[in-house]
């Protein structure tokens, strides 16, 4: 079992914000990759919107807060966090796929995934046409004509910002009726630049030169008319799924599936914290969540600092013990 101070769970913005932090306070984190170093940011084909930078890939990103955390000594291992226990306090045990660590403290910062429509093309086109954050990616579909799908109060928000850029946002929802609040719904309805396409799902995105997204296959849910349309764009807006899953029992969270923390992102575990879109269930930026990650961050140095006495206790019981 390794015996570490703090243990990062994930490793997108929030989670090497955190690392780069405790690094700095001389606390050697580990970070606990998953499956995608960089989460979601690392998938994004270009950044416009970080503080300091016109223009930057996500991949370039990533590389630079990985870079500039591991200055500092933060220690980065790909592995899968496969189970924790959180019921006895601190230190923590968190089981990955090859390892176990004791850890002093916890941040978690795993994310959450935007759900997914599974369909052919999603996933092959997704960065050159298919996209799942209008804030992100908006300003590149200026000019074109695009499709948004979703009926919810997220999927109408974004429509309403993408029509900004784009000159023609058609909205595909499988039902009759918009979920979405009626003021949203009012927007939207009255907006000249959105239109809607009811009782439809899309089945298949095509693609074409590049693999720069040119249609989409839509399927009419009550006539069982199956279409083609062309498009520029694929903006799905159908809800998130928090990798929350590994903390069930362990943390207190909402209906959603999302952590609940306090104003200094502690959990309901003391000297557990969490950051990024494990618990930000509205925002879902790249600069918030670094933001929830450094805050995360310095609540556990302040946290480790408090109680380094009854720590440090507890290594020299555990040392005798060995």
């Amino acid at each position: 079992m390794r015996k570490e101070r703090v243990v990062i769970i994930g490793s997108g913005p929030a989670g090497m914000a955190a690392a780069l932090y405790t690094a700095r306070a001389d606390l050697k984190p580990v970070v606990i990759v998953g499956n995608q170093l960089g989460g979601q940011v690392s998938l994004t084909h270009e950044i416009e919107n970080y503080p300091g930078y016109l223009h930057l890939g996500g991949a370039e990103l990533v590389d630079k807060m990985k870079e500039h955390s591991e200055h500092f000594g933060a220690e980065y291992i790909w592995d899968m966090v496969t189970e924790v226990d959180f019921s006895k306090g601190s230190p923590f045990i968190v089981k990955t796929q090859q390892e176990t660590f004791s850890a002093d403290s916890v941040i978690v910062t795993i994310g959450a995934d935007p759900r997914k429509l599974n369909i052919k093309g999603e996933a092959e086109y997704t960065g050159t046409g298919v996209s799942y954050c209008g804030t992100c990616d908006g300003f590149f579909f200026r000019g074109r004509e695009i499709v948004v799908v979703g009926g919810g109060d997220s999927a109408i928000e974004e429509a309403l910002f993408l029509t900004r850029f784009a000159t023609k946002v058609e909205v595909v929802h499988r039902r009759d009726s918009l979920r979405a609040g009626v003021a949203l719904q009012k927007r939207a309805l009255s907006n000249p630049k959105i239109s809607f396409i009811w009782n439809s799902e899309v089945k298949e995105i095509h693609a074409g030169e590049k693999n720069i997204v040119n249609g989409i296959t839509l399927y009419n849910n009550v006539t069982g008319e199956t279409t083609h349309k062309p498009t520029q764009g694929v903006f799905i807006f159908i809800g998130h799924d928090p990798n929350s899953k590994v903390f069930a029992d362990q943390l207190a969270m909402n209906e959603n599936g999302f952590v609940i923390t306090d104003d200094r992102y502690r959990t309901n575990v003391d000297g557990v914290f969490a950051a990024g879109e494990i618990q930000d269930e509205i925002w879902k930026q790249v600069a918030t969540s670094a933001g929830q990650g450094v805050s995360a961050a310095m609540s556990a140095i302040h946290w480790l600092g408090e109680h380094s006495d009854s720590l440090q206790n507890l290594d020299t019981i555990a040392e005798a013990g060995d």
